[in-house]
C-alpha cells in the first residue's frame, strides 16, 4: 500500500522533502491569494516568482551576504546577514513584484505625495504620451526611486497582506522582508517590477523567522551541529578501536571511579 513518511530530519533527506513539497504547495496557494487580492479597477499589477532548492536558496543567500558587505552600517548589515541564515533554514521564497507603481492611476489623488495630481509624478519621471518609461526609472543607489503612485502601492500591500493571511490559514510561517527581495530584484526575480519583496516560507517545528539568537549568522542551527561533531570526539574518529565493542562512556566511568578509590 502506497504510503508517504515525513519527518523534518535529516535536511533535504527523502522524508524532509515531502515536508518540502507540503510548503512548496502551501506557497502556490499564497500566490493565488496575491493575485486575487482587491486591486484598483481589477487592473493586473503583480508579478511573482517560487523558488525552493538547495542550490537556489544558497544563491540568493550569498547575495544577501554580499548586500551586506556593500554599506558600512551595522543596522544593514545585521538585517541582510541574519535574514540570509533564514533564507537557507527555509523550504521556499516567494518574490512579489508591482510592475504598474510608476503608472499612475488617473485619480488625482495627490497619494503619491505631490500636487497637481498625476501631473507631479509625470514630471518626476521620463515619460512620453501619458506612459513612464520604466527602463529610465532605476537609480544605482536607491531602493526604490520614487514617487510612486499611491493606489497602486495600496494594492501591492493588499496582495502581500493576502499572501501572508493565507500562510496563516494554511498555518505555515511566513515573513515579507525587504532584504530578500533586493537581493531577488537583483538576482532576476520579478524582472518587470521597480520594488520586489521577499517572503520566505517554512512548515517547520521551530519557525526560523522569530526568537533568533544574537549573531544569527554565527549561532544557528547548522553551526550548531558543526560545533557538535567538532567538538566532541566520538568513537567513528578513532579507527583503531571497534566501535562496536568499545564502550567510551563506561571507561570513563571507570576510570573515574578508580581515582576516587586511590584518593
Amino acid at each position: 500500500m502506497p504510503e508517504v513518511y515525513i519527518e523534518e530530519w535529516p535536511p533535504y533527506s527523502p522524508n524532509d522533502l515531502e515536508r518540502k513539497n507540503g510548503a512548496i504547495e502551501a506557497a502556490r496557494l499564497m500566490m493565488n491569494a496575491a493575485f486575487t487580492s482587491p486591486k484598483a479597477g481589477g487592473v493586473p499589477q503583480v508579478e511573482g516568482h517560487i523558488v525552493w532548492g538547495q542550490a537556489e536558496q544558497e544563491r540568493i543567500a550569498l547575495k544577501m551576504e554580499e548586500l551586506a558587505r556593500s554599506r558600512d552600517d551595522k543596522l544593514w548589515k545585521n538585517m541582510f546577514k541574519y535574514e540570509a541564515v533564514m533564507v537557507r533554514e527555509s523550504d521556499a521564497i516567494i518574490f512579489l513584484g508591482d510592475y504598474q507603481l510608476f503608472r499612475p492611476f488617473e485619480t488625482g489623488c495627490n497619494l503619491c505625495g505631490g500636487v497637481g495630481g498625476c501631473q507631479w509624478l509625470y514630471e518626476r519621471k521620463e515619460a512620453r504620451f501619458g506612459h513612464v518609461d520604466i527602463s529610465e526609472v532605476q537609480h544605482p543607489e536607491w531602493l526604490i526611486d520614487g514617487p510612486t503612485c499611491g493606489i497602486r502601492l495600496q494594492g501591492f500591500g493588499h496582495a502581500v497582506g493576502s499572501a501572508l493571511q493565507m500562510a496563516s490559514r494554511l498555518l505555515v510561517d511566513a515573513k515579507p522582508f525587504m532584504s530578500v527581495g533586493v537581493a531577488g530584484q537583483k538576482l532576476g526575480y520579478c524582472p518587470k517590477s521597480p520594488m520586489v519583496v521577499g517572503i520566505p516560507v517554512a512548515a517547520q517545528s521551530k519557525s526560523p523567522y522569530v526568537d533568533i539568537l544574537p549573531d544569527y549568522q554565527l549561532y544557528n542551527l547548522s553551526r550548531y551541529v558543526d560545533a557538535a561533531r567538532r567538538q566532541h570526539v566520538i568513537t567513528r574518529m578513532v579507527h583503531w578501536f571497534d566501535y562496536r565493542n568499545w564502550d567510551v562512556m563506561s571507561e570513563l566511568g571507570e576510570s573515574k571511579s578508580e581515582e576516587g578509590e586511590e584518593k
